[in-house]
């Protein structure tokens, strides 16, 4: 658990770094953490990492090439130590995903007693600045986090103080629209994806980016527009099939990633369920699997990737995992299996 003490530390080492390196998460979570100490540093550079949970050596090269004076992780749930031991300046590693035994970083992590607020929560405590970036994060992240009482206070119309609840903050609200718009300007071409965050940096208001107020907004928005067509025919297809099962599977390929998007709509909608959304794509399945606060899917996930080539892991309700083709159809029995065993565990009423 952190307290102001850390917060005032990593605030420390904003202020004393000039040529800072951010990696952050491809997700709205970890691009909203990343703006945050963005805007208030005014300094340095951004880099998305896309498609693993872990910080590769590969971007050993992106430190190297920059020439940091310091490096800033935030939302990655690990980082591979080799990255850690080649980089010579200082690792500030911000976290709120499982807890990681490293040495070689400063590591604050928010996880305790299972859940850990996001890391754009850690960072807003940071910086205490841009509260609509913050709450952006948050609720992307399936949180109302103890500062969206005085968000909805600012922007009544984006968050009603009646919404009381993440998944209805999520796809009833116009907090919710904006959290989409972070998303899918996430995805497609690295070198769209950091136009877009670039603007992103230098948005005033939610309202400039809602309303597209402004040229970058509309820029931003009309990126937006063409992948959420793309979303909505997956979507559609997503919910073609639905029936009486506990389990939602989708599999699908496209060129862009929709699972954590898919699945987290899925589950809105089917909050019963188990959801697994798979994207098919260079010999693996990249997957989403979600559920609701009866379920535990990471205790699922754990049993069922015994004897599969793959990994996985993340939150209580929320994870991601690749699988080898060869063994997904074995692991999608595994997922099957560990439902209907919690399912008998639990007391009748």
């Amino acid at each position: 658990m952190l307290t102001e003490k850390h917060y005032n530390e990593i605030r420390e080492e904003l202020d004393s770094c000039k040529r800072p390196l951010f990696f952050f998460d491809d997700d709205p979570d970890g691009l909203c953490s990343f703006i945050l100490l963005y805007r208030y540093k005014r300094e340095g550079k951004g880099v998305v990492v896309k498609s693993s949970p872990e910080l590769k050596p590969i971007f050993i090269k992106t430190v190297e090439d920059y020439s940091p004076d310091k490096v800033f992780i935030v939302d990655k749930p690990m980082v591979s130590p080799d990255f850690i031991d080649a980089v010579k300046v200082p690792i500030i590693w911000i976290d709120h995903h499982n807890i990681i035994k490293n040495s070689g970083t400063k590591y604050y992590n928010s996880r305790k007693d299972g859940f850990g607020e996001p890391a754009s929560c850690i960072c807003y405590r940071v910086v205490k600045q841009d509260l609509w970036i913050a709450a952006c994060g948050a609720v992307a992240d399936w949180s109302l986090p103890d500062f969206s009482a005085k968000f909805s206070k600012e922007y009544p119309d984006l968050l009603p103080a009646k919404i009381t609840k993440p998944e209805k903050a999520l796809y009833e609200t116009k907090l919710g629209e904006l959290v989409r718009i972070l998303s899918f300007i996430l995805k497609g071409k690295i070198s769209d994806v950091l136009s877009c965050v670039k603007i992103l940096t230098r948005i005033k208001t939610p309202y400039e980016l809602l309303n597209g107020e402004t040229a970058q907004a509309r820029f931003i928005i009309k990126r937006f527009k063409k992948i959420e067509e793309e979303y909505e025919i997956m979507l559609k297809k997503a919910l073609k099939n639905i029936d009486d099962d506990k389990m939602i599977l989708f599999i699908y390929s496209n060129r862009m990633s929709f699972t954590g998007d898919l699945s987290n709509e899925l589950l809105y909608r089917f909050p019963k369920k188990l959801i697994l959304v798979a994207r098919e794509k260079g010999g693996e399945m990249k997957c989403s699997l979600r559920s609701s606060d009866h379920l535990s899917v990471s205790n699922i996930l754990k049993k069922a990737l015994v004897g599969i080539d793959g990994y996985g892991g993340g939150h209580e309700y929320a994870c991601g995992a690749c699988i080898k083709n060869k063994d997904f159809e074995k692991f999608v029995e595994n997922i099957r299996k560990e439902l209907q065993i919690s399912q008998e565990k639990k007391p009748a009423k």
